[in-house]
């Protein structure tokens, strides 16, 4: 399930399909998902562009050609004068290190390569890890299964999504405001549609606080509760806590057993993904599994795993806990995954993986990397920390505006400046020097979920709409911050 309202989670340039294409709740599942994209290949004809089963295994800067040469699948060579990748910012899985990971006589499934109708009825079924994915998974099989352990790393602050089935009225009010919507989305923070907040915790009393809380607590949504009530939740400490005690009263009061409740309740700081849970499909919701008899939690804190064996998993207190089936929700190697393990070399064979190996990954925009010339990155290390599909889209228009006035003024090469990264990477950190998610325990939003991968800003704090203005700065001022297309772009247009 998204974590998106539905009238947002789709392309903004099709205005005769937004009229008509149905949506039938507020949060849209993967089903929905995949047969929009579906529609949309058909829709445009976009099939005809498109292979299948062929994966990108090197791609090399040939200066002396200006072009890309590229290994895909097979063996076989291609060459491109420009490369755009989306590689997927969550799409490279993690797998944890546990001792005797092969010797599980069960089936093992990571979510991220869920199979289709898997069988779960009348199964033991483990999940280790509670984050976004491990939150949704557990709503929905909690009902399904003989029994399920859940293994927790990290209490999470969830709250409910507020997902409900898509009324008439409802529809007609998205119609009516396709335009009003989308200019919202990228005039805002988060680009997830709903109106933020621009009060302080400190502005109101503890009444109007609760008040405010709980109000959106019943509208459900993540990043509602978190930019929605206050503007300064993720950056003032006392704001923070004070969101963190309401959600906490909230899992006293839905889950009955005390134990239960004690494990599930979060004690660090309110500033990783915000997560919301709850699915109009079937009615579950999180937090209420847990008053199941058949759903338990084990807090890895207290006792962690010490290996898996052929009838399930053990841990330190000596419990054998028997399964048939174990689910992996322990997330990615994020932003940078997929780019580190493809060999992508640049200028004089630099290779991406070690253009970032002392500063982390980064780029100019979240897009460009200087020294790799025409390569262009869709949702790349330091792009906007917002809602993805909106910022997909933006991207996506900024390279292709870039490359057709490139064509236009015949200009070669399309590449940042270091000077340009330098100073688009100090923004970035200046944005988010003040927020709290700096403080969040094994934070994938800074790769502190990967042992050996470098803690540092991964992403650009400022919101959409700062987001969108820099790109648009960018292009309005001749490029600014490319060589030597900027020169070459510049004299185009006099």
């Amino acid at each position: 399930m998204s974590d998106t309202e539905s009238y947002v989670y789709r392309y903004s340039w099709d205005r005769d399909d937004l009229l008509s294409y149905p949506f039938k709740e507020r949060y849209v599942k993967q089903p929905e998902v995949l047969a929009y994209l579906e529609h949309v290949v058909e829709r445009h004809d976009l099939r005809k562009h498109m292979r299948f089963n062929t994966a990108m295994l090197s791609a090399r800067w040939d200066n002396s050609t200006h072009r890309w040469d590229l290994t895909v699948t097979g063996d076989e060579q291609l060459s491109a004068k420009y490369v755009i990748t989306g590689l997927g910012l969550l799409s490279k899985q993690n797998y944890p290190d546990i001792p005797g990971l092969d010797s599980f006589a069960g089936e093992m499934h990571h979510t991220a390569k869920w199979p289709k109708n898997l069988p779960l009825e009348g199964k033991r079924a483990g999940v280790i890890g509670c984050g976004s994915t491990g939150v949704q998974v557990i709503t929905d099989i909690g009902r399904k299964v003989k029994s399920l352990t859940c293994f927790q790393r990290h209490p999470q602050y969830s709250v409910p999504s507020g997902d409900k089935k898509v009324t008439p009225e409802y529809r007609r009010w998205a119609n009516e405001n396709w335009d009003q919507i989308f200019a919202h989305v990228r005039n805002s923070i988060t680009a997830f549609g709903f109106k933020e907040s621009e009060i302080s915790f400190h502005d109101v009393g503890p009444e109007e606080r609760d008040r405010i809380f709980e109000d959106n607590w019943q509208k459900g949504n993540g990043f509602r509760f978190m930019f929605g009530t206050f503007n300064d939740i993720a950056t003032d400490a006392e704001a923070n806590k004070a969101a963190c005690a309401f959600i906490r009263g909230k899992i006293d009061q839905i889950v009955k057993d005390p134990e239960k409740a004690r494990k599930l309740k979060p004690y660090d700081v309110y500033a990783r993904r915000p997560l919301c849970d709850g699915n109009a499909s079937n009615g579950e919701k999180y937090f209420e599994q847990f008053n199941r008899d058949n759903v338990d939690v084990v807090d890895l804190k207290e006792t962690p795993i010490e290996r898996l064996e052929p009838q399930g998993v053990r841990t330190s207190d000596g419990k054998l806990h028997e399964l048939d089936v174990l689910i992996f929700a322990t997330g990615f190697d994020a932003v940078e995954g997929n780019y580190t393990r493809i060999a992508i070399h640049g200028r004089n064979g630099l290779s991406l993986k070690d253009a970032w190996e002392e500063s982390g990954p980064t780029s100019y925009l979240g897009i460009c990397v200087p020294d790799f010339p025409n390569l262009f990155m869709i949702t790349g290390p330091k792009g906007p920390f917002t809602n993805i599909p909106p910022a997909i889209e933006v991207q996506v228009e900024f390279i292709a505006e870039a490359i057709a006035q490139a064509e236009k003024a015949r200009a070669p090469l399309i590449e940042a400046t270091h000077e340009a990264e330098r100073g688009y990477s100090a923004l970035c950190e200046q944005l988010a020097a003040n927020s709290l998610f700096w403080k969040a325990e094994d934070n994938w939003i800074f790769g502190a979920n990967i042992p050996g991968k470098k803690r540092c800003l991964r992403f650009f704090f400022g919101g959409m709409q700062a987001y969108c203005g820099k790109l648009a700065e960018c292009a309005k001022n001749g490029y600014t911050g490319f060589k030597p297309f900027a020169r070459d772009l510049t004299s185009a247009r006099l």
